[in-house]
């Protein structure tokens, strides 16, 4: 059927007639005006994409009547612009596809309509790791490490560039998957197929939110969901409503946007912006820079907003520009927005839509900070931070807190490092990490962390040779404009030399600690401390021997580096004594505002963009040299360790299951609140004593080749051992930290997939009961695929994290949660009983169904389905299941 909104259809420029657009303007609707910037663009979507099959002229109705239907929680259909991949959630994507093909085919169906519709980028970014630092050559160590651990996985990447169309693979050693988005792959307005429409993208991961501060309207989806959006399906998303953010007054000279950005973290985790759009507005806006923006947008997933949008101004195409976009191509750019009523003057009051709630922050009263010990919601203003750390060190073991018995709060461990004497302490800095899209974007804390170093420097400070420093930028264009600002060496000088341009320490690609220090730590049982410039600093992440971890900006990273310890207090302490004997404190070497704004305007140009991005794929020679097959069907090696075939589709017939009661399961494992996807999944190191370690060992590789659980998710065999693997998991059946469950049957502690294995041996269904915000963090569909894998039928928790619920969807694991003010607690479930989940033959979304334990005890909880197009996709098995169904028949 043709499209009905067709009428509003016109040239954007009558010269070009062949270029053209839906004009939301001709609309004549009164309402269009009155909705929020992030809502037009959903709605302009729903318009040029109107069949009245997969997009109805209702849902357009329904987009339009946004200020009426965002509390009547209804679906709507969004297809986005393009979808952007890392490698780490990339490769299971292309291993899925390979394994589709193939079921396709034996389904009697042409494999080669599994092929992506929707334009996709992979960014190379998750694979490479700090083995080397404080070395001239680290960079090039790395690169070459990286590439001979992770090889054969490139290859498989390679092989589905060529296979599959609307694929580009940007190779590893380009930059940061949100950074090259921002700084090369957005567009701001799509010209594609004779049409101009706004760019907006998901990402399997979840700080694709970062795009927002560029007026891309963009957020994290599970892997599973973004490959049926590849293969052109619409999200189906519940109409979100949308928090208005006012910013008003400018920021205090010595704040930076990552105090402001974990400032409005701990603020929007208070207000409640789960599952809804945060949209920012106000005078405070136009104080702020698209790096600034894209800063704040970032943390999106840390304040569990689905997007944090920033509309589109003046500042927005001037960076186009000076990221050296194509001069006419932004002036089309921005006449396409004012036609359609989607640039923003943030200082014109009169063009503020409506809203569901609005909150205010002034920007004046942001003070320095950091986050921590365990979460990034947990602001510390850096003039508590000693006082803080030290009350966390006794209170009880939770998020703020080590329980560390008050007698051995002081206690010191002298260790010996490269023929000199140290002491560590609790609290003494071990890891200090310059890194992630967060902050590496972000030209004016770059270089802020520069003038600082070149201070300390000039000022005869040094920082420790124990501690790891390192520097991961997240372009090319960062260490372009450090070295011909003249700060790179001095940032070398204090052990922040170059290492990787990639997510490294931010995802727990932080590399071995020397082993000396690992020794002090666990002889002293120290809480060690890493301080890195990223996002996430659950436990475990980072690195397994900093039990506690700090978010802060980079000049931050370097004075505590220099410090050697989080207790200090910067007011009254020095940083160091230098060899004169003077004291030298932190306000002495921290560069203004204006110092860093002058190095900016004059050594951050266009030309840099220009230069590092028209080689990006082709600069790596390593990527060059890799041979890769051209089939269409992937031939699988089934020696490899890193790429084999799921077994997500066997026996996979054209006709549907009736979904079954569950009978009688047992629970795998009892939860507390925040259980993260690295909780379920980890991305970071192979424990040599856990069951991955030991599959592995069993195919011949010795510890040293093990690599992360990251680079091995094109495996099952390794992923399905690695669920629950994260040494700092909480189980409520264990009374110690650890990857461990008690089989019932046997009363047998095992750990968690050898207890699972028995399970399923014996034909016993499985559930995990949790807390609050079960699945927060990154969106890793290894989260759900996992325990598919282990056997879990569902999760019964008190609240979902919103990806990691669609992902639970996605492989067909039922997401179950508690009725209002219910809980274990309330319930009295101690885990240990039997669980009966009654699955009625017709289903709805959000239903409530009865649950019956082998205690005679029944209660309700709500089944979260929560629209009709996934309960289609549990009716499949998953949202691939149906999708192979949809493309054999």
């Amino acid at each position: 059927m043709s499209n009905p909104f067709v009428r509003i259809v016109e040239p954007l420029d009558p010269k070009q007639p062949l270029k053209k657009f839906f004009n939301l303007s001709k609309l004549e609707d009164v309402r269009y005006a009155r909705l929020p910037f992030s809502i037009r663009i959903l709605l302009e979507a729903a318009i040029r994409n109107c069949d009245e099959f997969l997009v109805k002229k209702g849902d357009v109705e329904n987009i339009l009547n946004w200020k009426v239907m965002q509390h009547k929680n209804v679906e709507v259909p969004f297809k986005p612009a393009r979808v952007i991949l890392q490698d780490f959630t990339g490769v299971p994507a292309v291993v899925d596809f390979a394994a589709m093909r193939d079921a396709v085919k034996k389904l009697g169906g042409d494999p080669e309509k599994i092929n992506p519709i929707c334009p996709a980028d992979l960014v190379v970014d998750h694979s490479i790791q700090v083995d080397f630092n404080r070395q001239s050559d680290s960079l090039q160590k790395n690169q070459d490490l990286e590439f001979e651990r992770n090889k054969e996985r490139f290859e498989f990447l390679k092989w589905g560039s060529r296979a599959f169309k609307n694929l580009r693979i940007i190779p590893p050693g380009s930059g940061i998957i949100h950074q090259v988005n921002l700084e090369y792959l957005a567009r701001v307005v799509m010209d594609q197929d004779g049409y101009y429409y706004p760019d907006s993208v998901v990402g399997t991961d979840s700080h694709t939110t970062m795009i927002d501060g560029l007026g891309v309207l963009g957020w994290g989806v599970g892997g599973i969901e973004a490959e049926a959006v590849m293969l052109g399906q619409p999200i189906s998303m519940v109409l979100p409503e949308v928090v208005g953010y006012k910013l008003v007054g400018n920021p205090q000279p010595l704040v930076t946007s990552t105090d402001i950005v974990l400032t409005i973290t701990k603020h929007l985790r208070q207000v409640g912006v789960v599952g809804k759009f945060v949209e920012f507005f106000g005078p405070g806006v136009a104080q702020l820079s698209i790096a600034d923006r894209a800063t704040i947008a970032n943390m999106c997933p840390e304040y569990g907003a689905t997007a944090a949008y920033f509309p589109v101004d003046d500042i927005s195409i001037g960076y186009l520009i000076q990221t050296g976009r194509d001069k006419e191509k932004v002036m089309c750019t921005k006449r396409y927005l004012e036609a359609v009523g989607m640039l923003r003057d943030f200082k014109n009051s009169s063009q503020d839509p409506d809203f569901t709630q609005v909150v205010e922050l002034d920007l004046h009263t942001v003070v320095p900070c950091c986050s921590g010990p365990k979460r990034p919601q947990d602001k510390v203003a850096v003039s508590d931070m000693k006082k803080d750390f030290e009350t966390c060190l006794g209170a009880k073991q939770g998020f703020k807190g080590f329980q560390i018995a008050p007698d051995r709060h002081n206690s010191i461990v002298k260790f010996n490092f490269e023929g000199h004497d140290f002491e560590l302490a609790h609290g003494s800095v071990v890891i200090a990490a310059i890194t992630s899209c967060t902050n590496t974007s972000n030209p004016s804390v770059m270089l802020g962390a520069g003038l600082l170093a070149k201070k300390a420097v000039e000022a005869g400070l040094t920082v420790k040779p124990y501690i790891k420093t390192s520097l991961s930028p997240g372009s090319g264009v960062v260490t372009y404009y450090l070295r011909e600002s003249g700060v790179m060496r001095y940032l070398s000088q204090l052990g922040f030399d170059v290492v990787g341009y990639g997510c490294m320490t931010c995802i727990g690609n932080s590399g071995p600690l020397p082993e000396s220090v690992v020794e002090a730590i666990t002889q002293g049982d120290l809480v060690a401390v890493g301080v890195l410039s990223g996002n996430r600093n659950f436990e475990g992440r980072v690195h397994p021997n900093t039990r506690a971890n700090y978010l802060a900006s980079p000049p931050l990273v370097i004075a505590y580096a220099i410090a050697g310890t989080i207790r200090i207090d910067f007011e009254k302490e020095p940083l160091g004594i230098n060899a004169s004997g003077k004291k030298i404190f932190l306000r002495d070497i921290w560069p203004t505002r204006n110092e860093i704004q002058a190095v900016e305007r004059q050594f951050v140009i266009p030309g840099m963009f220009k230069e590092v991005y028209q080689k990006v794929e082709t600069v790596n020679k390593s990527w060059n040299a890799l041979d890769a097959p051209s089939d269409k069907l992937y031939t699988w090696n089934p020696k490899s360790t890193y790429i084999k075939s799921p077994p997500f589709f066997d026996g996979l017939t054209l006709a549907l299951q009736t979904p079954k009661t569950i009978e009688d399961a047992y629970v795998l494992l009892s939860f507390g609140d925040s259980v993260t996807t690295d909780h379920i999944s980890p991305a970071g190191n192979i424990a040599r004593n856990s069951p991955a370690a030991r599959y592995l060992t069993s195919r011949g590789l010795t510890p040293r080749e093990f690599n992360s659980y990251g680079s091995r998710r094109g495996n099952d065999a390794v992923m399905a051992r690695g669920t629950f693997a994260n040494i700092r998991l909480v189980n409520k059946f264990i009374d110690k930290q650890g990857p461990q469950t008690i089989h019932f049957p046997s009363g047998e502690i095992l750990d968690v997939f050898d207890a699972a294995e028995r399970y399923k041996q014996a034909g016993h269904p499985l559930i995990v009961l949790a807390g609050k915000e079960y699945g927060a963090g990154s969106s890793r569909d290894w989260a759900a695929k996992g325990p598919f894998l282990l056997g879990v039928k569902a999760v019964l928790a008190e609240s979902y994290e919103r990806i990691h619920r669609s992902n639970l969807v996605g492989m067909g694991v039922i997401p179950l949660q508690y009725l209002p003010g219910e809980d274990a607690g309330t319930l009295g479930l101690t885990g240990r009983e039997r669980y009966t989940i009654i699955i009625p033959e017709k289903l709805k979304p959000q239903m409530n169904v009865q649950i019956k334990l082998d205690t005679g005890k029944t209660f309700h909880a709500i089944m979260r389905f929560d629209t009709d197009v996934e309960l289609t996709y549990f009716h499949n098995g998953g949202i691939l299941n149906y999708m192979i169904r949809k493309m054999a028949s």
